[in-house]
């Protein structure tokens, strides 16, 4: 019988839907569950945007071109324009959400062997992307109890040696919801400077920042331009996770005709997407503001209500739509597991993401969970109860 491939082996589980099965299970047996797990927006998805495809007269469903049309690329031009982010549609690339735009950076820019240094709780599909490339990432490790702000920039270089390429930041970030001060990208600029290192730079909640704090995007730091890969995609702007649209954005001329290549292989972006998109862009700016301040109230409920469970702590968290939370108990994975295998509470049960399994390093975040606030204030009142009920049946409680 042929083997797997190493890589095969050694690609991670996904820590978000690894536990679907239980969950799909838990919802046979009537159970209804509670979905924390995963950043899917709940919000409907701009009416324009529904329109769209409803009005596509194409009478052929062809290729487009590798790079994304044009219309759309130039379209985004203005877009970015608005955070002070100066393009040409030349810079954007269109992919296949930000997942490919990972992918292709890394491809693009790393070797096999190479090294990325990523603050820790990461996106978890970094590393998968990393395994693909033939990538090795090295961590620096942020922690909840100083809110996951970076460390010295001492860390950073305890790290780097003739192997490192790149550092690579989510901000906001997910899953810890962390926004990077002014002082901290500098700090960042500085290092890729002083070493000369890719920054690919994922941005995807550029549009949910709670705190009156700058937005500091990498393609903001100066001195730095052709270091920058920019990460992109409309999945949680507009609740359009399913078109998977995402843009790799550099002004490194070579990176472009390097990400190109890998383009023109796998043929063109999804053309029904684009169009999605394209329309997006005109989305009247009240849908804009209502899922924001509906996102801020979100994140008041989750975050008080984390809090006001016994043995449970969630810092505040400054953008995107996520937190890490502590939890009294031996083993957030195990516990995750049983709320959907062995709990319900009035025949409903919730479903969250061990943080574990956002961390590098073994042994860190293992009574963490990350909580997406994707739900209306509803259903988080409901499943913070139904939380609170979990944790004092839980065998494995610690305090």
């Amino acid at each position: 019988m042929p083997q797997i491939s190493v890589r095969g082996m050694e690609m991670p589980e996904s820590p978000i839907r690894k536990l679907a099965p239980l969950s799909d299970a838990a919802k046979k047996r009537g159970v209804h569950v509670y979905h924390l797990n995963i950043g899917q927006p709940d919000l409907p998805t701009p009416q324009v945007a529904l329109d769209a495809i409803k009005n596509i007269d194409r009478r052929i469903l062809e290729y487009s071109p590798s790079a994304g049309y044009r219309s759309y690329r130039e379209k985004l031009v203005g877009y970015y324009e608005r955070f002070n982010i100066n393009l040409t549609a030349d810079d954007i690339i269109v992919t296949a959400g930000g997942s490919e735009a990972v992918l292709f950076a890394f491809l693009s820019c790393l070797n096999p062997g190479d090294e990325i240094i990523v603050p820790e709780p990461a996106y978890a599909n970094y590393m998968a992307f990393a395994i693909s490339a033939g990538a090795v990432i090295r961590t620096v490790t942020t922690t909840i109890e100083e809110g996951f702000s970076l460390p010295k920039v001492e860390k950073f270089e305890e790290l780097i040696n003739e192997r490192t390429r790149a550092i690579l930041i989510c901000n906001p970030n997910n899953p810890t919801g962390y926004l990077y001060t002014r002082r901290e990208m500098n700090q960042i600029r500085d290092m890729v400077k002083k070493y000369d290192l890719f920054l690919f730079s994922d941005e995807v909640y550029r549009e949910f920042i709670y705190t009156g704090s700058p937005y500091i995007s990498a393609c903001h730091l100066e001195g730095i331009e052709d270091n920058v890969v920019l990460i992109d995609s409309v999945s949680k702007r507009y609740s359009e996770c399913g078109i998977r649209i995402g843009a790799l954005i550099t002004k490194n001329e070579k990176v472009r005709k390097a990400v190109m290549k890998f383009c023109q292989a796998r043929l063109s972006p999804p053309l029904i997407g684009q169009v999605v998109a394209e329309a997006s862009l005109d989305v009247p700016e009240d849908y804009l503001r209502d899922t924001y301040d509906e996102y801020v109230e979100r994140r008041k409920c989750l975050i008080d209500g984390l809090n006001m469970i016994p043995g449970v702590y969630s810092p505040i968290p400054m953008g995107a739509f996520y937190t890490v939370a502590k939890l009294p108990v031996d083993d957030a994975e195990k516990f995750c597991a049983w709320c959907l295998s062995d709990f319900e509470y009035e025949g409903e049960t919730v479903f969250m993401a061990p943080a574990a399994g956002f961390y590098t390093t073994p042994g860190l975040g293992v009574n963490e969970v990350r909580i997406a606030y994707v739900l209306n204030k509803s259903d988080l009142n409901r499943a913070l109860f139904i939380l609170s009920k979990a944790l004092e049946a839980y065998p494995g409680k610690t305090e």
